[in-house]
């Protein structure tokens, strides 16, 4: 009976209640939200390091892409005479801003960028399981990625337009990587006919196991006037940067969840000792003591910022995922990790002991004659 009082004594005045588990609700869901977006960008963090991957990216200093930017393609045989480096290839990129399915009926497709690559090389850019087949040197084949095709409905067999050209659909791949599993690519020799440009964008570098790539990466700009470098490593530590950034966000809004959700359950809760002092009076002056009064109204609170935290945990959950569906990410995943619900529980037992305490304290102190005159 007791533990059935603490379960409906909260939900006396339901508009109150109500409106104090949506404040709560509102701080959770946004903690749960974060939380699952930071975890899946963490997790495509480590897919930088997919085994086999090339380690160091080559551009030119004045920019990706675009006429003066291109590097010519001699360099990439240079760079192979390095030391320490096992392999190299060239990427061009391309960026279009809409495309359509060349079938009957064709739907929009969203804006792609469109790579140009050598066929055997593809696993320096950590493709390596397709679904298909890779695309043929001097074709009009493509692989997409798996968001790309996700997000436009594309299957193995469609065809796709590049640059007013129609492609063959005749893979899907995978990385786990955002960027990459929204891309498309094609031949490199193709894509430079296409494009009417020459050389490439970027020069993929695959260093010798062991080697130190900072070590690499600096010789090959000592080298190469002209030329910047990125390594996974640095790469890793900018998206760690955001992760970062996120993380802090995070419990940043922890904080003022505990703030603000703490000040409405003292609010209501001090409300509802106030509106129930007779009622107090009553059950102290038949045998209650003030400590049972106190169980009671501290259970009240963790009821109410319990069901914060259920209702929050959902909402959290459905904001992330159709926020991810919404900007047709299909490529990046949400994670769903214990530690962010934990976070997202504790804290609503920290606002319920904060915004139950005083009330309870309280009303265990109210005097039974007085509490009996009250009106």
């Amino acid at each position: 009976d007791f533990i059935t009082l603490i379960l409906k004594n909260p939900f006396r005045n339901r508009t109150r209640s109500a409106l104090s588990i949506i404040g709560i609700a509102i701080g959770i869901a946004t903690i749960v939200a974060l939380g699952l977006i930071t975890a899946g960008l963490e997790n495509s963090v480590q897919a930088t390091f997919n085994e086999g991957e090339a380690e160091i990216t080559v551009t030119n200093t004045t920019g990706i892409g675009g006429g003066s930017a291109l590097l010519n393609e001699s360099l990439i045989t240079d760079l192979k005479n390095i030391t320490n480096v096992s392999d190299a290839v060239g990427q061009l990129s391309v960026t279009q801003s809409n495309s359509s399915l060349g079938r009957s009926g064709g739907n929009p497709a969203m804006g792609m960028t469109v790579y140009g690559i050598e066929p055997s090389k593809l696993n320096l850019v950590a493709i390596k399981n397709v679904n298909g087949s890779v695309f043929e040197e001097n074709s009009s084949q493509a692989i997409v990625g798996l968001g790309y095709a996700e997000f436009n409905n594309i299957s193995i067999g469609d065809n796709i337009s590049i640059l007013d050209n129609d492609f063959e659909v005749v893979g899907i791949y995978e990385t786990g990587r955002i960027m990459t599993d929204n891309g498309v690519y094609v031949s490199l020799d193709t894509l430079h006919n296409i494009s009417n440009t020459e050389g490439v964008s970027s020069i993929i570098v695959k260093t010798s196991e062991g080697a130190n790539d900072t070590a690499v990466s600096k010789n090959i700009k000592d080298k190469y006037d002209g030329l910047s470098t990125l390594t996974s490593e640095e790469l890793s530590s900018m998206l760690t940067n955001v992760t970062g950034i996120l993380n802090a966000a995070s419990l940043a809004i922890s904080g003022l969840a505990i703030f603000v959700g703490g000040i409405g359950v003292i609010n209501t809760m001090v409300m509802t000792v106030y509106e129930r002092t007779k009622e107090i009076g009553v059950l102290k002056s038949i045998g209650w003591k003030s400590k049972k009064i106190l169980t009671m109204i501290l259970g009240e609170t963790l009821v109410l910022t319990t069901l914060s935290g259920i209702i929050g945990s959902i909402l959290g959950i459905l904001i992330a995922e159709v926020g991810v569906r919404l900007i047709g990410r299909d490529g990046f995943s949400l994670a769903y990790t214990p530690g962010t619900f934990i976070l997202a529980f504790g804290i609503t037992i920290i606002v319920g002991i904060i915004g139950g305490v005083y009330p309870a304290y309280k009303a265990s102190k109210l005097a039974p004659t007085e509490a009996l005159r009250y009106e």
